[in-house]
C-alpha cells in the first residue's frame, strides 16, 4: 500500500529505469526536457516526441544514446497517427506532457480550438492510439489553473463563445485531468494492470509563460524571475508520478509548499468538478468523436 516517504522526495529516490520505455512529449525545452533528462539518468529508455526534430536530435545528443527522437505535433492528428504507427515495441510509461498557455485564438489542423487540441485533445489520441503497447502507466499534465476552468461540452472549441485565452486555458487543463481521472476509472472497470495518474508542477520557469504575444509576456517574465522554481524542481512531480512502483491509479501529484507552487511532490486533491463522473464520461465521449480515435478498454 502507497504511503508518502518520509523524507522529501528527488531524483535521487527514483527506482532504477533500466529496461525501461518512456515517451515524452515536448522533451525540447522546459518539464519535458528535464522529465527526459532524470529518466535518462535513472536507466530508462526515452522517446522524445517533439514537433521539431532539429531540437529533439540536438536534445538527445546531449542526453546520450538511451535517448531517441520522433516527430509528433499534437496540433495534427494525421501526425498523432503516424507517431503512433511507426513506434515499436512495448512503452512502459507514456507522459502527457507538452502543452501550450494562455496563446492567441488559434485553431489546429483537424479545427480544434488550440489549446484543448493540443493540451488535450492531442494526448487523448496519443494515450488510445498507444493503449494497446502500455505496460505500467499513463501520466498526463495538468495544472493549478485547472481549478479555474470549466467544461462547455456543448462548446468545447469556442465556435460560439467569445474566445478567452485563459478561460481556454482552464477548460484544457481541466480536461486533462478529468481525462486521467476517467482513464482510471476504465482501467479499473476492465480488471487492467494499467494505472492513469495526473501530475502539476506548481509555478515553474519555462517556456509556457513567453509565449503569449501580449504584454502578458512581459507581465510574466518578471513574476517567473522573483517566484517561479526552477523547471527541474517543476518536474519533480512527474518524475514521481512516472516511477514511484506503488503509486495507485487515480492519484494526483504537485508540490507540497504553501498553495501547490514550488516544492517536493506528494498526493494532492484537485477541485470537485474534476471529479464529476458525469462529466468525465461525456467529456471521454466527445473526445472520441473529435479524434476519431477509440480507446481499446
Amino acid at each position: 500500500m502507497f504511503r508518502s516517504t518520509p523524507a522529501p522526495w528527488t531524483t535521487a529516490d527514483i527506482p532504477p529505469q533500466q529496461g525501461r520505455t518512456v515517451v515524452v512529449t515536448g522533451a525540447t525545452s522546459g518539464l519535458g526536457l528535464e522529465t527526459a533528462r532524470a529518466l535518462v539518468e535513472a536507466g530508462a529508455r526515452v522517446v522524445l516526441a517533439v514537433r521539431d526534430t532539429d531540437r529533439g536530435d540536438a536534445v538527445a545528443d546531449g542526453l546520450g544514446g538511451a535517448a531517441s527522437v520522433r516527430r509528433l505535433d499534437l496540433a495534427d492528428l494525421t501526425s498523432v497517427r503516424e507517431f503512433a504507427a511507426g513506434l515499436e515495441g512495448p512503452i512502459d510509461v507514456l507522459v502527457n506532457n507538452a502543452g501550450l498557455m494562455a496563446v492567441p485564438e488559434a485553431r489546429t489542423a483537424d479545427g480544434f480550438e488550440m489549446q484543448l487540441g493540443v493540451n488535450f485533445l492531442g494526448h487523448a489520441a496519443l494515450t488510445g492510439l498507444l493503449a494497446d503497447r502500455i505496460t505500467d502507466r499513463v501520466v498526463t499534465l495538468s495544472s493549478a489553473a485547472h481549478r479555474i476552468g470549466r467544461i462547455a461540452l456543448d462548446d468545447l472549441n469556442f465556435q460560439r463563445r467569445r474566445y478567452e485565452r485563459w478561460t481556454a486555458y482552464g477548460q484544457s487543463k481541466l480536461a486533462c485531468l478529468m481525462f486521467a481521472y476517467e482513464l482510471e476509472h476504465r482501467f479499473v472497470a476492465a480488471g487492467s494492470r494499467l494505472r492513469s495518474v495526473a501530475a502539476h508542477p506548481g509555478y515553474a520557469a519555462t517556456d509556457l509563460h513567453s509565449r503569449t504575444e501580449s504584454v502578458q509576456d512581459t507581465v510574466m517574465a518578471v513574476l517567473v524571475r522573483a517566484f517561479a522554481q526552477p523547471a527541474a524542481a517543476g518536474a519533480l512531480p512527474t518524475l514521481f508520478a512516472a516511477t514511484v512502483a506503488d503509486l495507485p491509479g487515480g492519484a494526483f501529484i504537485g508540490p507540497d509548499g504553501i498553495g501547490e507552487a514550488r516544492g517536493h511532490p506528494r498526493p494532492v486533491g484537485s477541485s470537485a468538478a474534476s471529479h464529476d463522473r458525469r462529466v468525465q464520461r461525456a467529456l471521454w465521449d466527445r473526445a472520441e468523436e473529435l479524434t476519431k480515435v477509440s480507446f481499446p478498454i
